[in-house]
Formats: C-alpha cells, structure tokens, sequence
C-alpha cells in the first residue's frame, strides 16, 4: 500500500485523513488546536502536533509519510517555516525535520494555500494544466501559484500573497488584519463579509447564513456577496497582468455562495484586464469541496516517498 497521512490545519483545528495512491480519503479525523496563542513557542508547537499525530499513526504502523498544509511560510519544500501570521514567536523553525523526528515517518510541510493549488492541479479543477492560479476564500483569502508545472514560494516563502493586493485607495478603504488597509482579504474574506452585513442590518452571522439569505433575496446580502466578487475580480486580474496565466481554481467555504460571487468575479475581472487577455481566464470553483489541502498534503508526502 502506498497510502500517506494528509493534514490541513488551521488557526484552530485539524483535520487529517489517510490518502490512498488512487486518491481515496479513509478515516478523516478533526482536533481542536489553538494556534491563536501568540506567545506560542517552538517546542510547544512541535509537542502540540506530535501529539496529534503520534495518536493516528501509532494505530497505522504501514504510514511512511506524513504531509501537512500550515497556515505559514517556508521555504522552498525544504519544510523550514519561515514566519507565520498569528505565531509572531516563531522564525526560521525546521517543523519538518523536526516533527519528522518526534513520528519517526517523513513529514513534508508547505503553506496551506500552495497546498491547496497543489491539490487542485493533482486531483481538481486544475488538473492537468502547467500554470495554475489557486484562490483559497476562508477566514482570510490566500493564494496558491504552479508556475511550468512546479509550485512557487517565492525567495522567501511568500509568494501569492493574494489576499493582501490591495483592491480600494480612498479614505473609507477598509482595515485589513495585515496593518494596512484596502486589502482584499477585507473585502472578501468570511471573516469580512460577516462584519459587513453585521454593520448594514445589526445581525451576527456566519457567510452561509448571510448566503442562505441572499439566496431568498434579501438585497443587503446580495449586495454584499457580489461586492466580495467585485473586490476579488479585481485582485484576480492583478496578478493575471503580472503572471499571464489563464486558469484559476477557487476553494473554500465561500464558495457555497457560487451562483452569487462568480458573475461579479468574472464582471470585475474582464472590466480590470487589458484587452488581449479579456475573455482568455477561466475561473473554476474548486471540485474537492473543502479537501484541496488536504489532497494537496497527500501530493506532496507521496511525491518525495
């Protein structure tokens, strides 16, 4: 068997599965994890996902390889975690070779975002394109790129940091998490288009409730979704001026509201493109749900088996 263990973690959970060579998910697991403490330090991190992992693959003695999607950068596929948002403690930390000793497997580790375009273009949407752009739309907005068939980190891990393209300039430019303002992930984010709605009309709620209205058409809630794809579009035909690449695959929770965000994303987008690339972008949702990281884990720990 040449089964793997994939992982996707985030700010607060984990999910992991077993991977089989024919891209078949067993025995999916979640666990709480806080990775908001900002005061995390590097030996409490290792101990945290150890622990995790140890659990699963003590009772699957054939898992030779580990790969993990982790909201971070690093460099290149060396597994080095370079930075990461919400762990401002930790620098240069060498996860893999590090959780790799404490499991006693190969562990690969690579940004959660290029884990997902790297799942897309293995198994989804993108499959079987040299040049991918990946979207990841969640409590924040990130950005996967394949360039020639190989994923891209940049220099220092941190490129396609998408959601951080600024898409508005005047004085009412919305604050993003980042320190600046304008951003897109302050637009079109989960975390934004719920504080938006809950300044227009006073109630709390999370993207599906606000879709679920929009879907009964409320007009505040369309309002506010395709202004989340009005926002996207644009931060999509940015980087396709930089990068000429004609197809993106989008994942994510907000992608339930796809009836709603694709018509403004693709409005916004050839409104935003030079001519010679107007009608040239195909822009898909994602067909793995919300597993591209997941697969995208997978594809890496089998990829250096």
């Amino acid at each position: 068997m040449n089964h793997v263990l994939a992982a996707d973690i985030g700010g607060t959970n984990i999910r992991a599965t077993v991977v089989t060579e024919q891209g078949e998910l067993q025995q999916q697991l979640r666990s709480q994890i806080d990775l908001g403490d900002r005061k995390l330090t590097e030996d409490a991190l290792i101990e945290r996902l150890a622990t995790f992992f140890s659990g699963i693959l003590n009772d699957k003695p054939d898992i030779k390889a580990v790969g993990i999607g982790f909201p971070g950068f690093f460099i290149g596929d060396t597994g080095v975690l370079v930075a990461s948002p919400n762990l401002p403690n930790l620098h240069h930390v060498a996860l893999a070779e590090k959780l790799s000793h404490e499991l006693n497997v190969a562990v690969h580790i690579q940004n959660d975002a290029l884990c997902a375009a790297i799942g897309e273009q293995t198994y989804g949407a993108g499959k079987g394109v040299r040049n991918l752009l990946h979207v990841t739309l969640g409590t924040g907005v990130g950005g996967g790129l394949i360039l020639d068939d190989v994923p891209y980190t940049g220099e220092g891990g941190m490129a396609m940091e998408l959601g951080h393209l600024r898409v508005a300039y005047d004085n009412a430019a919305r604050v993003c998490g980042c320190g600046g303002s304008g951003c897109v992930e302050a637009y079109a984010s989960a975390t934004a288009i719920s504080a938006r709605y809950a300044e227009v009309t006073g109630a709390q709620l999370d993207t599906r409730q606000i879709y679920e209205r929009a879907h009964h058409n409320q007009r505040d809630a369309i309002n506010i979704i395709e202004s989340a794809g009005h926002y996207l579009g644009i931060a999509i035909a940015q980087s396709i001026k930089l990068l000429d690449i004609k197809t993106v695959t989008i994942s994510g929770g907000l992608t339930g509201a796809w009836l709603l965000l694709y018509p403004a994303i693709m409005t916004s987008l050839d409104a935003e493109l030079i001519p010679p690339l107007k009608g040239k972008i195909k822009v898909h949702r994602s067909i793995l749900d919300d597993n591209a990281g997941i697969f995208g884990a997978a594809a890496i720990a089998r990829v250096k088996q």
